[in-house]
């Protein structure tokens, strides 16, 4: 279902007119007649401006009712105007089946006259317009002035709300922060690994150097077992909110549209960025009352795009702490107290212990508390079993194989006493393999073979030639068992990493 898109029609015709000169009847006008666009678009706020807007509202609802289907129940109908460009959705319900139309040329007429009006109320002019209305009932009619993001099908070309801007003089104290931000972030957030060297090297020679935070957030192996035995507990709990985790990735989005990425990078390295709705600092910058924050002062060369969070490239990133050296350090981001509200509870034990018990539902119980405290201690010892996730889950309709994947997939697993098979003794198993099946070539040969190490096991490969892309490249993955998978390129090593290590776990608990 398509929204209808079009350029804006200027100039009303007669049919337009005449709806007009009916809506005005009745609202304070001796002389209907006398009703045009031009009285309309009268700069000068009066008293009537309310009742013209309801009696517009009104003949809108009208003229949907008059085109709808038979036998419907409800009409939704979305308009997202601005000066140039719109967009607009009608989903008439009608019984056990939705009919998606788009919008005639005389309620357009009639929903632009209603915007123009709203250009004179305190507010300013609406950007999406919402009504709904039942067969006989009183329009219900919402606008949205941004305060909350607009979903993505009703939002419109940044080149088209600066157009509106301008032709309104919207005041910049009433933008709100994530459009401010939308129109004019200008990649400011973004750092490709080109810019990050740059600025890295710029920054050591001019000797600037990231804040560290001291005791502000735990240790990385900290924050990473906490963060996955809460996405265990919220899955456990069949929540589709809550934080959740990936190998070397975990996320996390609250209610208020605020939230964060972890990143873990090889060599005991992490990224945490992220945002809080309405960052005092950014609305400050995007108003022009300060300067923008400069996030990544003092930054290594590896905080880059390809682990921010994805707030970045929307302007809207509002902190960016990076760990290394079992340091987490910062540079003009806010302070980690103001951005708790973008964290799951991971700063104290206490904390991730009653949340895990209260996702229970038995979170008062003493023996349920127990549990958690014992989950949660074995979360940071890498020494979690299943049946700690059972004792504390497993009595009710809890998804326990859903939430233990969770902490698989964190490898914070205890790994039934298997020791991380050596390096060589992968590359040895891989080479067999090649030779024995006749795989070897001059480009990829058993001599090349190189291993990365996850987190049950390696990755054995002929790494691409510098400056070539290669597709359905071999790769082979050597678990901690000895069983090798083989793989190609085509899928990335850090979507594969995920079953390879489920596959690893469940061999094991079935020894």
């Amino acid at each position: 279902m398509t929204p209808d898109e079009g350029p804006r029609d200027e100039g009303p015709d007669d049919t337009f007119a005449v709806a007009l000169r009916e809506v005005f009847q009745g609202v304070g006008h001796a002389h209907a007649s006398d009703v045009d666009l031009a009285r309309l678009m009268d700069p000068a706020p009066d008293p009537e401006t309310g009742a013209r807007m309801h009696a517009l509202e009104d003949r809108v609802a009208r003229e949907l009712a008059a085109g709808a289907p038979e036998g419907w129940l409800r009409l939704d109908a979305v308009f997202a105007l601005t000066g140039p460009t719109e967009r607009a959705r009608l989903v008439y319900d009608v019984g056990a089946r939705s009919l998606d139309v788009g919008a005639s040329a005389l309620v357009m007429e009639l929903v632009r006259a209603h915007r123009e009006l709203s250009a004179l109320m305190p507010t300013g002019p609406w950007w999406r317009l919402e009504m709904g209305l039942t067969a006989g009932g009183v329009p219900e009619v919402d606008y949205d002035h941004g305060e909350a993001p607009f979903p993505d099908e009703y939002r419109l070309p940044p080149d088209a709300y600066r157009a509106d801007l301008a032709r309104f003089g919207f005041p910049h104290e009433k933008l709100p922060t994530w459009l401010a931000a939308y129109v004019g972030h200008e990649d400011r957030q973004s750092r490709s690994p080109r810019v990050a060297a740059a600025r890295a090297r710029a920054d050591a020679e001019a000797g600037v150097r990231g804040v560290a935070l001291g005791d502000a957030i735990p240790e990385l192996p900290v924050v990473w077992a906490r963060w996955a035995t809460l996405s265990a507990a919220f899955v456990a709990a069949g929540s589709r909110r809550g934080p959740r985790v990936r190998p070397a990735h975990a996320w996390f989005e609250n209610s208020s549209r605020g939230g964060s990425t972890l990143r873990l990078l090889p060599g005991d390295r992490a990224v945490l960025s992220g945002g809080v709705r309405d960052a005092p600092e950014l609305t400050a910058a995007y108003r022009g009352d300060a300067p923008f924050p400069d996030l990544f002062a003092g930054a290594p060369d590896w905080v880059t795009d390809d682990v921010l969070d994805a707030r970045g490239s929307n302007g809207l990133m509002s902190f960016c702490y990076w760990y290394e050296g079992r340091c987490w350090c910062r540079g003009e981001s806010q302070d980690p107290a103001d951005i708790a509200v973008a964290l799951p509870g991971v700063r104290t034990a206490a904390t991730v212990i009653d949340t895990v018990a209260r996702l229970t539902g038995r979170g008062g119980e003493p023996d349920v508390r127990g549990a958690a405290a014992r989950l949660v201690a074995a979360g940071e010892a890498g020494t979690v079993t299943r049946d700690l996730v059972v004792h504390l889950f497993g009595d009710g309709d809890a998804d326990v194989d859903g939430a233990f994947q969770q902490l698989v997939m964190a490898d914070v697993v205890r790994r039934m006493g298997l020791p991380p098979i050596p390096e060589d003794l992968a590359i040895a198993i891989v080479r067999e393999y090649m030779l024995v099946n006749d795989l070897e070539d001059p480009a990829y040969s058993v001599r090349d073979l190189t291993a990365t190490r996850l987190g049950v096991g390696w990755m054995v490969h002929v790494p691409v030639p510098r400056g070539e892309t290669m597709i359905w490249r071999a790769i082979f993955y050597v678990a901690d068992d000895g069983v090798l998978e083989r793989s190609s390129s085509a899928e990335a090593p850090s979507r594969y990493e995920a079953g390879f290590e489920r596959r690893f776990h469940e061999r094991l608990r079935n020894r």
